[in-house]
């Protein structure tokens, strides 16, 4: 059995897209059209749209849709343009990887079309934004194979934030394999974490395991400790939204603190993430850039004051996991094990040269 896959952006044949509200959601489920480019640069801004592999496939649709009104006069000016685009889209979202690794394909694309007419070429970039989307569906699909083999029977999984259909092209990562462990009668439940201060996980994790009746319970941030030392959680899985060359994985704020907490219970920890999240040209998670978003969704929440007027309050989007607290990461290639700096320069390797990564 397979899970029915929900898909949070979609291209529509007027060349709008069509993108799911997260924001309203659980208690509305609203449907945004954004018209031109500096919609969908907004709705990334303003976290309509939001989770790694997602705000890939939004910046591939938004460049696609912008570049439909670039002039046609030369492909020098066409690429100049389009370049700008391109620099826009990237000042949106600094942590995540995918965001940027699909700017470069789309870059890349305008760059090697010399030979195409720039109508032609406005063609092309649409086409490659519906690959992007249609391949992450796929890739989520595949990884969530080889992850469901590490859920054992029964498992009580403590997952962090949104890395389900909502945060991708559809099915997950983190989530997908869930989904696929359950759909295949693994009678698991699920511990949510509320994942303050946006709590993706409360509004939009449970969401999901609700819509396919995955057995769930949610959970305070601060609650993780306490189930561990019960002997409640048997594995914790989470996404990414950007891992080092050297396994050193920044996802959404206190994925960290579960991380030590997995290491002092000796419980496995798992990262589920594509091979686009993987940025190598980062040596490690201090040069991964942190995203710091406004002190209000600390302070307040859905417009309601929750602290103290006047008060400061920090608000770092994500948190560096170093590489040796992670037990396997799950790829669309396969599980990766330590040592991580060799086995993802040989999966990424693999992947550029059409061979097949390591498997679980």
């Amino acid at each position: 059995m397979r899970m029915a896959s929900l898909k949070p952006i979609e291209w529509t044949d007027q060349s709008t897209i069509r993108l799911l509200d997260q924001r309203a959601l659980p208690q509305r489920e609203i449907w945004i059209e954004c018209r031109d480019f500096p919609a969908v640069l907004a709705a990334i801004r303003d976290m309509l749209i939001r989770g790694a592999p997602a705000l890939g496939i939004a910046a591939a649709m938004g460049l696609a849709l912008g570049a439909q009104g670039l002039p046609e006069s030369s492909h020098e000016a066409f690429a100049a343009e389009f370049r700008s685009l391109c620099e826009a889209m990237g000042n949106t979202r600094p942590t995540a990887r995918n965001l940027f690794w699909a700017i470069e394909r789309m870059m890349r694309l305008v760059e090697e079309g010399h030979q195409l007419t720039i109508p032609r070429l406005k063609e092309r970039l649409i086409r490659e934004a519906l690959t992007i989307a249609e391949q992450d569906l796929h890739t989520n699909l595949a990884l969530s194979e080889f992850g469901k083999a590490l859920i054992p029977k029964g498992a009580r999984i403590l997952t962090h934030c949104n890395a389900g259909a909502l945060a991708t092209g559809g099915h997950g990562t983190a989530l997908g394999v869930i989904r696929s462990a359950f759909a295949e009668g693994n009678p698991i439940l699920v511990y949510v974490d509320e994942t303050r201060p946006c709590l993706q996980g409360a509004r939009l994790t449970a969401w999901e395991l609700m819509k396919d009746q995955i057995p769930m319970v949610l959970i305070a941030d601060n609650m993780a400790g306490y189930f561990m030392a019960k002997g409640e959680i048997d594995l914790v899985l989470v996404g990414a939204d950007r891992i080092a060359a050297n396994g050193d994985t920044a996802n959404k704020i206190g994925t960290y603190t579960l991380s030590v907490l997995c290491k002092a219970h000796q419980i496995p920890f798992y990262v589920a993430a594509p091979l686009s999240t993987f940025d190598t040209s980062k040596k490690s998670g201090a040069e991964i850039p942190i995203e710091y978003r406004s002190e209000e969704e600390v302070k307040c929440f859905q417009g309601v004051s929750v602290a103290p007027a006047g008060g400061r309050a920090a608000n770092p989007a994500f948190d560096i996991t170093p590489g040796e607290n992670v037990t396997s990461f799950i790829t669309e290639k396969g599980i990766l094990r330590p040592p991580y700096q060799e086995t993802i320069r040989w999966v990424l390797g693999s992947s550029s040269s059409g061979g097949k990564g390591p498997g679980p």
